[in-house]
């Protein structure tokens, strides 16, 4: 498998899924505990941030397996 090389860009892949990330972002940053004012997060530490993006992506896998699994419940 190879490593993705050159700039990497931080967008979404799906047009119209930017605000979803965003909401995402916020609920899983008040679920730990973190508070961004006004919506903004460059005062807060990047351990933080870096603990929303990590709870993010736990949060987005969880989706994803529901979604698998009805799925596959569906099919049959």
């Amino acid at each position: 498998m190879k490593m993705a090389t050159g700039p990497q860009s931080n967008r979404a892949l799906v047009r119209g899924a930017q605000q979803g990330l965003e909401q995402l972002k916020f609920e899983a940053a008040s679920e730990i505990g973190v508070h961004y004012p006004d919506g903004y997060g460059g005062d807060v530490p990047s351990r933080l941030n870096g603990a929303v993006g990590g709870h993010m992506v736990r949060k987005l896998i969880q989706l994803a397996e529901q979604q698998l699994a009805g799925g596959a419940r569906g099919s049959r």
